[in-house]
Order: C-alpha cells, then structure tokens, then sequence
C-alpha cells in the first residue's frame, strides 16, 4: 500500500491510558487524590448525600447478585484477620466492651 508506514491509530482506551501516564509523570500520583477529592465535594454540594447512598446501595445489590454471600463472609474474614493482626487479639474485647457500656447507658 502507498503512504502505509507500518502504524495503526490508538483506540481510545490506549490515547486516555497514555494521556494519562503522562499527566501522572508531570503532577505526580498525588495529583489524582486532588482532584478526585475536589470533584467528589462538587458531587456531595450538588446532590447531596443521598446521592451517595443510593449509589451505594445499587453497587451492593449489584455485587450480591453477582458474587453471592460467599463472598461477603471471604472479605469479612479477611479484614477481621487484618484487625487482628494490626491491633491484637484483645482489640475484640475492648471495642465490645465499649459497646456493651454504650448500650446500658442509653436504657
């Protein structure tokens, strides 16, 4: 073929990927946390926090349906044993602890 040097055009998955490894070099990781902080306080000022709420609640539903209470009592496991690991075994026993006094003070 005449004029083919041998390249093909980016998709656009591969132009935003290498745009952004490019904003990521100039600004940092850092940079990212920013602005996903400041757009996420416009959301939360427009729609307030019912918005995330039920966003919230259609991810769950979601992720229920699609991978079963199986999953649920995995990652529980998983940070219970995080827990465990970063404050001790006893941490179990003093937050218990707390609730069980909280609950009488409010009879």
């Amino acid at each position: 073929m005449a004029g083919d040097t041998g390249t093909r055009e980016m998709t656009v998955s591969e132009a935003g990927k290498k745009g952004g490894n490019r904003v990521k070099a100039l600004y940092g990781a850092e940079f990212y946390s920013k602005i996903g902080r400041k757009g996420g306080s416009a959301v939360a000022a427009r729609r307030g926090p019912e918005f995330y709420a039920a966003i919230g609640r259609k991810g769950g539903a979601s992720l229920a349906a699609s991978r079963g209470p199986v999953y649920y009592s995995a990652i529980g496991k998983k940070g219970g044993d995080a827990v465990r690991t970063k404050y001790g075994p006893g941490y179990y026993s003093a937050i218990g602890s707390k609730g069980a006094s909280a609950k009488q003070q409010r009879r």
